[in-house]
């Protein structure tokens, strides 16, 4: 499965690149994202590592998956990638959070004359190689995405103006 979902916001991309780099805040505004720990660093580890318990939910089934996601890019700078790195020697299926990023129009409106950027526009590709794949889970995780776009949008704001955990 490959999905790549959009979204543009008038947050920074200073701000974006904080929150969207920190799977700690993912909690937050992704309704399917239950829970982030910080996982024991190891000295492979491409970057920081957490443990992400992912939860869904179909009419009365519930399904939870744990996932040790490292950040192997970004952290100063769009791209950002997460990928799977489990340390326990057994072969797990591919996940892999990309988050690409670029300002979006310009303003010439400030006394400096300088071009400011309006908007900043994500794109966050989610890349998952396993086999329990079904089309009705597309179908929740497409609910799933539209109600975490509101939430990260209004988490954005909050976080500019102060009043986030971020």
């Amino acid at each position: 499965m490959n999905l790549t979902t959009t979204l543009e916001t008038e947050c920074s991309e200073a701000v974006l690149v904080a929150v969207l780099s920190d799977l700690a805040t993912y909690p937050s505004w992704m309704g399917i994202v239950a829970a982030v720990e910080p996982a024991e660093p190891d000295l492979d580890d491409p970057g920081p590592a957490w443990v992400v318990e992912l939860r869904g939910q179909l009419g009365p089934l519930r399904r939870s998956k744990r996932l040790r996601m490292c950040r192997t890019t970004g952290g100063e700078q769009f791209p950002i990638t997460f990928e799977r790195v489990e340390r326990d020697d057994r072969t797990h299926s591919l996940w892999q959070l990309t988050v690409e990023g670029s300002a979006v129009g310009h303003d010439t409106g400030h006394a400096s004359g300088s071009e400011q950027p309006r908007r900043t526009a994500i794109a966050v590709t989610l890349q998952y190689g396993g086999s329990l794949w079904i089309p009705l889970l597309s179908q929740v995780l497409d609910a799933e995405i539209d109600r975490s776009r509101i939430a990260l949008v209004e988490y954005l704001k909050a976080v500019e103006a102060g009043s986030a955990n971020a």
